[in-house]
């Protein structure tokens, strides 16, 4: 049930109440920081809005009328009830900001996350952070089902049912050892070739293979399927066949020629890296802070900072 237009605010209570204990409009303004004529005209509205006097004044002070003790202790049992609300409340908050659970696909986890999750404890120092990792089906599911505040994606599109925002971008390569042809290959692999060639992939779900599959307009032809980009590389490295994962995570042995990255031909592999949180709710807390860490924080990709493009 709605309350009438006759119940005052939080505000004038409280004022009622102080002027109740010094005895003085004055005096009650002081301890409450306001002027005393603030603290007068407060009381006066107040008044008029219940209808009654609620004060005797005379020189020596103010006292509550007969009417006006009535609403000094129903007033006491509001401002009691509101300063237990207020308890709670900040108690609530103080253990959501104690805590943040993340969960992020592992390109995230690997080569971003441990950027931002330094930038979280300079800023708030006092928070337990748990991170898990998983393929970007398996993190959108984890985000939805309520156990984690916040959730790192790859892939073209927001999953359905979570809001989301672009924190990074990355693009996925395909890599070879020195050795194998495609390396010393000088024309560009055509989509059509590359979607008839096994490769070494992620397993399904990975953003990794969504944005791959949908870039070829089918499925990929897995040689080998593994569920983490440490073994992709070791995969790569060790010459099993063309390897495709994120330029973040062989940026080193591009640069240092252990890989060899395979010009491709028509084939846009770009993709944005993506925070993401249930559909109708706002970060809070912990997860607003990391949310808004990412972007003063996140890296351009490699070949940017070479000064291509």
């Amino acid at each position: 049930m709605a309350l009438s237009p006759q119940v005052p605010e939080l505000g004038a209570l409280e004022l009622l109440l102080e002027v109740a204990r010094q005895g003085s409009v004055g005096r009650a303004a002081a301890v409450l920081g306001i002027s005393q004529p603030a603290a007068s005209a407060r009381i006066k509205g107040m008044e008029r809005q219940i209808g009654v006097a609620l004060l005797e004044r005379s020189p020596r002070g103010s006292r509550p009328t007969p009417a006006g003790r009535l609403v000094v202790e129903w007033a006491r049992q509001v401002v009691e009830a509101a300063q237990a609300l207020d308890a709670g409340i900040a108690a609530l908050r103080e253990d959501r900001d104690a805590r943040l659970r993340v969960v992020a696909s592992l390109t995230v986890a690997e080569y971003l996350m441990p950027g931002w999750l330094l930038a979280l404890h300079s800023a708030m120092p006092g928070t337990a952070v748990t991170l898990r990792t998983a393929n970007s089906q398996a993190v959108a599911e984890q985000v939805l089902a309520g156990a984690a505040d916040l959730g790192f994606v790859e892939g073209t599109r927001t999953p359905p049912g979570l809001s989301g925002v672009a924190v990074a971008a990355d693009r996925l390569v395909v890599v070879v050892a020195p050795d194998h042809p495609w390396a010393r290959r000088r024309s560009p692999v055509p989509r059509e070739e590359l979607a008839a060639t096994p490769l070494v992939l992620r397993e399904p779900g990975s953003g990794t293979r969504e944005v791959l599959d949908r870039a070829l307009g089918g499925p990929a032809v897995p040689l080998l399927e593994l569920a983490s980009t440490t073994a992709l590389k070791a995969a790569a490295l060790a010459g099993a066949g063309p390897v495709c994962l994120s330029e973040l995570a062989v940026a080193d042995e591009l640069a240092t020629r252990r890989l060899v990255e395979v010009a491709l031909a028509d084939l846009d592999l770009r993709r944005p890296l993506r925070a993401v949180w249930p559909a109708g709710q706002r970060p809070a807390g912990p997860a607003r802070e990391l949310l808004a860490l990412t972007a003063s924080t996140a890296p351009e990709s490699p070949k940017r900072l070479n000064g291509k493009t």
